[in-house]
């Protein structure tokens, strides 16, 4: 019995949320390291996977043209940005509040698409982000008097970042750009953009941090892998919602693990940025349906 495409999918992208949520759960297990140490090891290990991917599916290291160079630099800059700011959050909030904020990437991954890409952005799209950035305030809660505000504006404009990444990924996927390289490249330059901190900050590990940041990176590895298999099996419009049951992994990882309470305005934030994001994944399947 063959599995639908479809179903194939939704599997895979639920993997690919469960090892992001595992992710962050190293990350934070690693413990006082500095973000750039983290983000150094965490990408070195990805870098090894998909150089192995490359080699394997023999993946020359070459663009199709010119114009794709910038938009893999912006990808690999923005990418890097919005991992330092996601893994400050990570350390500094409840593992929920800084998942839920790295995922207002997509929401800002439709605003750079009319911006860069000039895709079609309707008023009904607009409105989904603007709400959802109104659902995020409630979890950042922005006040001089908030001591976790450093942090909570870090997770956002982590989210930010990858908003931009994923912008320049699709751009770069429809110049056939291969997704190893996309992945390979941005590994090699986060590892290269965090060499000078590492240096300057090194904080010797032990052993049982030095395991969490390669479990870190090998749980990074495999999300990314099974996200781009998830998106080869499906269309975005019909799978990406279920992305969101990241939330799901990181709320439990965070009790069972730290002890992670959310307060109630973090549960209204998170609800307002997942009926935002179940009401775009409606919008989006309704206007692509064929007509009857």
């Amino acid at each position: 019995m063959s599995i639908p495409k479809r179903y194939k999918g939704i599997i895979y992208i639920i993997i690919s949320a469960f090892c992001f949520a595992l992710m962050a759960a190293f990350v934070r297990l690693s413990g006082d390291l500095p973000t750039f140490q983290k983000t150094f090891f965490r990408n070195f290990v990805a870098l090894f996977f998909a150089a192995g991917v490359m080699i394997k599916q023999r993946i020359p290291i070459s663009l199709p043209n010119k114009k794709c160079v910038l938009p893999l630099i912006v990808r690999a800059l923005a990418g890097t940005v919005g991992m330092i700011g996601n893994f400050y959050a990570i350390d500094h909030l409840v593992l929920s509040d800084a998942s839920m904020l790295n995922k207002m990437s997509p929401f800002f991954a439709v605003v750079f698409s009319f911006i860069i890409l000039r895709e079609k952005l309707t008023v009904f799209q607009l409105s989904a982000v603007i709400i959802a950035f109104g659902g995020s305030l409630l979890i950042i809660k922005p006040s001089l008097s908030n001591v976790d505000l450093l942090p909570a504006l870090a997770g956002f404009a982590g989210g930010m970042g990858a908003g931009l990444a994923y912008t320049c990924v699709h751009y770069l996927g429809q110049q056939g750009v291969r997704g190893p390289l996309i992945v390979a490249f941005f590994s090699a330059f986060s590892c290269l953009f965090c060499l000078p901190f590492l240096i300057v900050q090194y904080e010797p590990m032990s052993a049982k941090q030095l395991l969490c940041l390669l479990g870190a990176g090998a749980s990074a590895a495999g999300g990314q892998f099974t996200i781009t298999a998830a998106y080869t099996h499906a269309p975005a419009r019909e799978i990406s919602i279920y992305d969101y049951s990241q939330l799901i992994f990181s709320t439990s990882l965070g009790f069972f693990l730290f002890g992670d309470i959310p307060d109630v305005w973090s549960f209204v934030g998170y609800a307002v940025i997942i009926a935002m994001a179940v009401m775009n994944f409606v919008y989006n399947n309704r206007r692509h349906s064929p007509p009857k």
